[in-house]
């Protein structure tokens, strides 16, 4: 049975799922023979800060186990992320799916839900949802090749941010491997537009995020955050920023089987014009900054880094999902840069 993903760097001639558009053939493997070692910054192409680190593919040194409650499923479920081989991307495996394929490569085209969470999943109808968080995190550390291992149809949510998948993935260390990463350069810009909603990717010198949110809730109010991202970034400016949602809204969607796990511990609870937790908020606009969150892991489906500027305003998973559909339809919008092979001819023109 052929798989329901279509890679944005190996297409096999498939049309898009949604758009009927063939796809290019991007299907040669790049393979530098310069041993990198080391970390120090290389001018590989103008406002591109690019590290030795970073041009070269990576997985998890030792797995990352873990273990909580999914925010909407309700249900327990385990978890192992463990080191996968280069160019094996993303994989999620349902351990306890034994009838069907179990193996859920992410990809843009494996969504198949985005209300409330992104879902993915494969031609066996086998899914897992809420993974945005967990995506996030293993594009903020550069982990590009990893097995999600999970008994259950929900990544936890754990406390509602990345934050702790951040610490898990550190404790478990991240190991260089002998591929170059391969990045997606943005050449051209992509909008797509739902009323006063709008997504857009256009060209950068690196990865920036901006997003924009307004709600009537004086709790929330009118926010925006806009990023130049990258690690260091990541952890200091988004990583610890929780999921939000209303109380008047729980009841309506437990009604129809979502936010079954929510809770203070999870969530920023807010009712009228008040957060319910006691705690409070962990930053004065932490729910914009969750958004840009979510839409880091959104895009990260996508296989690689992306260099080039998100807008998100009033966006949600689905115009996040639709931007990424509407640039894997648009070839002559993006184009791939490795930049190990970069760097290599320019050392070799140096002499």
């Amino acid at each position: 049975m052929r798989p329901l993903f279509v890679s944005i760097f190996n297409i096999l001639g498939a049309k898009h799922s949604e758009t009927g558009v063939v796809l290019p053939r991007r299907n040669k493997l790049y393979k530098s023979q310069w041993v990198l070692g080391g970390r120090m910054a290389l001018p590989l192409f103008e406002g591109f800060d690019v590290t030795i680190a970073s041009l070269q593919q990576q997985t998890l040194a030792s797995p990352a186990i873990f273990a909580g409650l999914g925010l909407h499923t309700g249900q327990h479920v385990r978890v192992a992320v463990r080191p996968a081989a280069a160019w094996s991307g993303i994989v999620f495996v349902r351990t306890d799916v034994t009838d069907l394929d179990n193996r859920v490569p992410v990809s843009g085209e494996a969504v198949v839900q985005t209300q409330l969470g992104t879902v993915i999943g494969n031609d066996d109808k086998v899914t897992v949802s809420t993974i945005e968080h967990l995506m996030a995190a293993l594009c903020a550390l550069g982990i590009d090749n990893a097995l999600v291992e999970l008994d259950g149809p929900e990544v936890p949510i754990m406390d509602g941010s990345s934050e702790p998948f951040v610490q898990l993935l550190d404790r478990a260390g991240r190991r260089r491997q002998d591929a170059p990463r391969r990045y997606i350069e943005i050449t051209a810009p992509i909008e797509v537009v739902d009323g006063d909603k709008r997504a857009s990717l256009t060209p950068a010198d690196g990865f920036e995020v901006a997003f924009e949110i307004a709600f009537a809730s004086s709790a929330i109010g009118r926010q925006r955050v806009d990023l130049h991202m990258n690690e260091a970034a990541f952890r200091k400016e988004l990583s610890n920023c929780r999921t939000f949602g209303f109380l008047h809204e729980v009841e309506a969607l437990r009604r129809i089987g979502l936010a079954r796990g929510g809770s203070m511990d999870n969530a920023v609870v807010i009712d009228g014009d008040r957060v319910l937790n006691p705690e409070g908020l962990r930053r004065r606009d932490e729910f914009v900054r969750h958004k840009a969150l979510d839409a880091i892991g959104d895009l990260y489906v996508l296989g690689a880094p992306i260099i080039g500027r998100f807008e998100g305003i009033l966006a949600g998973h689905g115009l996040n999902n639709a931007v990424v559909r509407e640039l894997m339809a648009r070839p002559e919008a993006w184009r791939i840069r490795v930049p190990a092979e970069e760097t290599v001819m320019d050392m070799a023109r140096a002499g």
